[in-house]
C-alpha cells in the first residue's frame, strides 16, 4: 500500500474508533497481533489491549474525541498528531469522576500492513492531563 493508503487508514481508525467509539471497528484496522510498543508492562497482548484501553477511556471520557492537526506517512509509518478533547464523567483507572474537561496532545505512530495496524508508539501528555483534572500540581 502506498504512503498515502497507509495515511487514510490511520485518520479514518482515529474518526471511527477514538472519536466515534466503535470499538468494533478495531477489527477493521488493527492486527489481531498488533505490538504496542508503548503499552504498561503486563498488559494483555493483542488487539484485546487496544479494546481494554478505549472502553476504560471512554467509560471515563464519554464524549472524548480527538482533533486532528496533522499526518505524516513515509512507506509503512504514519505519524499523527492530535489533541483528544473531553470531560472527566466517569472513573478513569480508579480516579473517581471530576466533571472537569481536559485537552492534552498525542503523537501516534503506527506502522500499517496488509492495510492493517501492526505496530503502535505514542508519546501523550499525561502530566498535563492529570494537571487539568486536579491530580497533580
Amino acid at each position: 500500500m502506498s504512503a498515502e493508503e497507509n495515511k487514510a487508514i490511520a485518520r479514518r481508525y482515529v474518526e471511527e474508533v477514538q472519536s466515534g467509539h466503535d470499538l468494533d471497528a478495531m477489527e477493521r484496522y488493527i492486527s489481531q497481533d498488533i505490538v504496542d510498543h508503548t503499552g504498561p508492562p503486563g498488559s494483555v497482548p493483542g488487539i484485546e489491549r487496544s479494546k481494554q484501553f478505549f472502553a476504560g477511556l471512554f467509560r471515563a471520557f464519554p464524549d472524548l474525541r480527538a482533533e486532528i492537526h496533522e499526518q505524516i506517512a513515509d512507506d509503512d509509518k504514519v505519524w499523527t498528531y492530535k489533541t483528544m478533547h473531553g470531560t472527566h464523567l466517569g472513573d478513569f483507572f480508579g480516579t473517581a469522576p471530576t466533571g472537569k474537561s481536559i485537552s492534552y496532545d498525542v503523537i501516534d505512530i503506527v506502522r500499517i500492513r496488509d492495510g492493517k495496524i501492526t505496530d503502535h508508539w505514542a508519546v501523550s501528555d499525561q502530566l498535563g492531563m492529570r494537571r487539568q483534572l486536579g491530580l497533580v500540581e
